[in-house]
């Protein structure tokens, strides 16, 4: 069966913030996200095209808990674009931390471009170029 338009998943990460407010503010600056709507401790943001959500954490609920709450994160955000080393270089001059540079990895396909950095709330990135999205035989 073919996806059809009705049928079709949209997937979305909802990013656990300490700060919604300075979490929208940080990723506009740093990403150049645009804001899709603002709930106050809940916000729809869109990074190219690519929605994802911030949701302040709620004390108490540990299930829920930001990474620097958590001392840890299991999650890494995943973002191809056309300019990777770009939105690299815009993140690590608002304040991102941990920043690896654009560098070439081996895949079955050639080469993948790809790099990252830690935002200010604990959220690990990952940048790269889009050959990942691609269809590749085997």
């Amino acid at each position: 069966m073919t996806a059809t338009q009705t049928d079709r998943a949209s997937l979305s990460v909802m990013l656990i913030v300490p700060d919604t407010p300075d979490a929208v503010s940080w990723y506009k600056k740093a990403l150049g996200a645009a804001e899709l709507w603002n709930l106050g401790s809940v916000a729809g943001l869109e990074l190219r095209g690519a929605p994802f959500m911030l949701h302040e954490s709620v004390p108490g609920r540990m299930t829920e808990s930001s990474p620097i709450e958590a001392s840890m994160t299991t999650t890494r955000i995943e973002v191809f674009v056309d300019d990777p080393g770009e939105l690299i270089d815009q993140a690590t001059q608002a304040g991102a931390t941990d920043v690896e540079q654009l560098t070439g990895h081996d895949a079955p396909w050639g080469t993948h471009q790809q790099g990252g950095f830690t935002d200010p709330f604990g959220h690990r990135w990952s940048v790269g170029d889009r050959t990942p999205l691609q269809r590749h035989s085997a």
